[in-house]
């Protein structure tokens, strides 16, 4: 167990966002100040969320204009802070530029933030959201990897700006994470390493990709078939613990996967079908790897044929015991989480019943 240290405010960048909302919640429950930095303070219509959780609380919340790609932007924000937590960087899978999308948000977000840090004397803890993206690029990267299953000590090789962009800026962000907080001894680095991050958002407007891969359960984009392409999933309500977990546990250190369940795509679709196939097109079936090595790139521009070959029929497997022995994470049944964020997207009317 934990306890949340209010004794000076706590800088959350990325405020507004999907994971970040459900940090910044607990830490106003708690009773902390927290400085969040979003892109536009002025933007209530984003915020309005935040602000109404504020209200319920007996924690204070305080908007700060910040940009990435700005250098010196987090340093009002981050004066008299103990703990950061940086969570803002892109994710999302199509892009037209990888390099100005998604590299240099990561890479040169998470350098101003962490030399912010170094500036800033009352830090002595940064808490980075990276992803298992850093740890692996393809499921097919297991079969180089000990023991079969991916863990903390493995490091993605297989991403490039050409094959899957978004993993190869989690790598380098986080490299470059690592590599500032050696170079000083003064605060110290807990990394946070989740795979697909699913549940109900606090914001059910949210803009995050795993918003976009969940409709396609109902939409009808997946109706002839689920492909099996392995990967992780985590509520982000057990994520945003985690978060909190390692910037208040002591003895917290390194990089931690956080991962409740190893599973695919077909095997999520299977769990809502059971609730909602009368009344939503949720495939039935698997859809056969050749099909979508042949119609999956025509039909999504942003899925290559070797990232189908590499991962569709090809198993994701992660280590989680460290974070549950070292942080005390525990996970929540993967239907509940499947289901609350499938039907909070009903609810916001992202669908409509066939």
């Amino acid at each position: 167990m934990f306890k949340v240290d209010t004794s000076a405010p706590i800088l959350v960048t990325g405020a507004s966002g999907y994971v970040a909302g459900w940090i910044v919640k607990s830490l106003l429950e708690a009773g902390a100040t927290v400085h969040a930095c979003v892109r536009d303070p002025g933007n209530q219509t984003k915020l309005q969320h935040l602000s109404n959780l504020a209200e319920r609380t007996n924690g204070k919340l305080k908007f700060f204009a910040s940009d990435l790609l700005e250098k010196g932007s987090y340093a009002a924000a981050m004066k008299g802070c103990k703990f950061v937590f940086h969570t803002a960087s892109p994710f999302t899978i199509s892009v037209q530029d990888p390099q100005q999308e998604l590299i240099d948000p990561a890479l040169k977000g998470t350098t101003n933030v962490l030399e912010q840090a170094n500036n800033t004397p009352s830090v002595q803890r940064v808490v980075l959201t990276s992803s298992c993206a850093a740890i692996f690029g393809d499921n097919a990267d297991i079969e180089n990897t000990p023991g079969g299953v991916f863990t903390e000590e493995a490091w993605n090789t297989s991403s490039s700006l050409s094959h899957n962009p978004y993993s190869y800026s989690k790598r380098l962000a986080e490299q470059k994470a690592w590599a500032i907080a050696k170079a000083q001894d003064r605060w110290d680095l807990v990394v946070i390493n989740p795979s697909l991050v699913i549940g109900p958002g606090l914001n059910p407007n949210a803009t995050s990709e795993s918003f976009s891969l969940i409709r396609q359960f109902g939409n009808g984009t997946l109706r002839h078939g689920a492909p099996k392409w392995g990967m992780g999933v985590v509520d982000v309500r057990d994520l945003a613990e985690a978060h909190l977990a390692a910037a208040f546990t002591p003895e917290a250190h390194g990089r931690n996967i956080i991962n409740g369940h190893n599973t695919d795509f077909f095997e999520m679709s299977k769990i809502l079908h059971g609730t909602y196939g009368d009344s939503f097109p949720i495939p039935k079936a698997a859809a056969p790897k050749w099909l979508i090595w042949l119609a999956g790139p025509v039909v999504n521009t942003s899925m290559t044929r070797k990232m189908i070959a590499r991962n569709v029929d090809v198993p994701f497997k992660a280590d989680n015991t460290k974070a549950i022995r070292e942080l005390g994470v525990t996970y929540r049944p993967l239907r509940q989480s499947l289901e609350e964020m499938f039907q909070q997207q009903i609810d916001a009317g992202a669908f409509a019943k066939s």
